[in-house]
């Protein structure tokens, strides 16, 4: 039996699954958690990852990272890290991110080059704010990669200038483009105000090195493409993942390009295309109204499938801290509707669909870049809420399915690996199990609901 070590470090914690490279079958497993906050030094995942792949990593013939995306790992002249990381939930570098859209010659040109148009989540706006705001640092900076890279050069025990990175996580910087596969350096340089090196990027089942004890490295990919290859998604299937954050992505054979930056045009980890919206806030929004109503997941849910589609006029646009998609930075979450006759059912039921619109917002923008919906999958760990499962037919107008309960991301880096291992022209097919069904009237009251106080709140911040 060959087996394959597949590695999830999140933004909160590494996974680890040991699985059978043949079937997919998972034959052990380890997790370890981060520190919390939108910084962080990447010591804290080797450490992380050191402890979840204990008894693991050392059972494995080829091993593979899917990482956060986004995160801006800066490294001196002798690979040490210059401060911490920024993540990819850090908001800080908005007003950069607005200067390098107008430096760059506009929404437009950015869409065109890179696939995006810059916000405060993508790494080259990270570096923009590092050299305005800690110069001495930026200075200092001699190579750049994200998460997954690093994590992948220490499993090699490689210096930076070996370095390599896949298509995935490359699309998601802001100075490398999905179109020509190549780096940007005007776009790099424009940001951190000089050039820095960056990582190799490899081919989807490339063997980029082997760890000290002699296991295949395979490049590993973003934490999104690697849920996408966990679950082998095919043409006209989209995913909803509900965690930290909420992602609506599907595989595109062409990249997208949209000017208004709701979609990101990233890469996927088969060579094709990985078109994706996020949202910062997802099941946290779930989380902050269960403590609201003082109640565990299943009287919460309770309340909310108790309450009738449109939760007694009650709307909430989930914008807690800030929001990617719309681009709100400095936004809050606003609650509208709100009158004595609203009750705990209603405050429940108005979370799960003030998050799922938002959601939902996501597949409409996908659906206007060309991407046809078959059907939606429902991941992460807000999907196991019953009632997030049974209101998102309603939301979303459409059938939904839920697979089994798994930790794709990592699956997903396992694949690659047995993948890079196998020498084959395509990834290994791996059951993933049989689905959940879903289904429900589309509730348009919700939706008008939504669609009303998400325009008028962005009028109100037009004019502030």
């Amino acid at each position: 039996m060959t087996l394959v070590a597949g590695i999830d470090s999140s933004t909160q914690s590494t996974k680890v699954l040991l699985v059978e490279a043949e079937t997919g079958e998972i034959v052990d497993s380890g997790k370890a958690p981060h520190p919390g906050g939108t910084e962080c030094h990447p010591d804290h995942w080797w450490d992380a990852l050191q402890r979840a792949g204990e008894g693991l990593l050392d059972r494995a013939e080829a091993v593979a990272v899917s990482g956060q995306q986004h995160g801006m790992v800066a490294l001196d002249d002798n690979d040490e890290v210059v401060r911490p990381a920024l993540l990819w939930n850090d908001t800080r570098s908005a007003p950069q991110a607005k200067r390098l859209i107008a430096e760059g010659g506009g929404p437009e040109a950015w869409a065109a080059e890179t696939g995006l148009v810059p916000v405060a989540s993508f790494t080259v706006t990270k570096l923009a704010w590092l050299a305005e705001h800690e110069p001495d640092n930026a200075r200092r900076v001699a190579s750049v990669m994200l998460p997954h890279d690093w994590l992948t050069m220490k499993l090699r025990g490689v210096a930076a200038a070996e370095a390599a990175t896949d298509r995935s996580d490359a699309s998601g910087t802001g100075y490398w483009s999905p179109k020509t596969g190549d780096y940007l350096p005007g776009k790099l340089i424009g940001a951190l105000g000089h050039d820095a090196a960056l990582p190799r990027v490899a081919a989807p089942n490339e063997i980029v090195g082997r760890t000290p004890s002699g296991a295949a490295v395979a490049p590993g990919t973003g934490d999104n493409a690697g849920a996408a290859l966990g679950l082998g998604l095919g043409a006209g299937d989209v995913v909803v993942s509900l965690g930290t954050s909420g992602t609506v992505f599907g595989v595109s054979e062409v990249p997208a390009a949209d000017v208004t930056g709701t979609v990101a045009g990233f890469a996927d980890a088969t060579g094709r295309f990985l078109p994706l919206t996020t949202t910062l806030n997802a099941a946290r929004v779930l989380d902050t109204f269960r403590n609201l109503l003082g109640v565990e997941h299943g009287e919460f849910d309770t309340l909310a499938l108790t309450a009738a589609p449109g939760a007694g006029g009650l709307t909430l646009l989930p914008y807690l801290d800030g929001e990617r998609t719309p681009n709100r930075p400095g936004a809050n979450g606003v609650l509208s509707g709100l009158t004595t006759a609203a009750s705990r059912e209603d405050l429940a039921r108005a979370a799960v669909e003030g998050m799922l619109s938002a959601q939902a917002d996501g597949i409409a923008a996908m659906t206007a870049q060309g991407l046809e919906v078959g059907r939606v999958l429902l991941i992460g760990g807000a999907s196991a809420s019953e009632a997030v499962r049974h209101i998102a037919p309603t939301v979303f107008g459409v059938d939904v399915e839920v697979p089994p309960s798994a930790e794709y991301v990592a699956l997903g880096a396992a694949k690659q690996a047995a993948w890079a291992l196998s020498g084959q022209a395509a990834p290994p097919q791996w059951n993933v199990g049989d689905t959940a069904q879903y289904s429900g009237a589309a509730a348009t009251a919700v939706s008008e609901q939504y669609s009303t106080l998400r325009d008028e709140t962005a009028s109100w911040a037009s004019h502030q």
